[in-house]
């Protein structure tokens, strides 16, 4: 199975500690409740670049990317990328 869809398949399992909820709302500048499924959404958008590198997925949309252990599906961080 493709990597890619070893993340989608496993969407549900992705989630975040809650300093990394403050973190990426800094990071990104946003006023959202819910990170996790903010990030969820980006992952699943149709237009979203997933790719594996080592230990880690890596989710480019929007000119961010989010970072996301393959083992444990904890969002690691989100930065935005130019």
């Amino acid at each position: 199975m493709e990597d890619k869809q070893i993340l989608l398949n496993n969407i549900g399992k992705v989630h975040n500690t809650e300093m990394g909820s403050v973190r990426i709302k800094k990071n990104l500048k946003l006023d959202i409740n819910d990170v996790v499924e903010y990030c969820k959404q980006k992952v699943l958008d149709k237009n979203c670049n997933i790719y594996k590198q080592g230990k880690n997925w890596y989710c480019e949309i929007d000119n961010m990317r989010i970072t996301i252990n393959s083992y444990s599906y904890t969002i690691i961080t989100e930065h935005i990328i130019h």
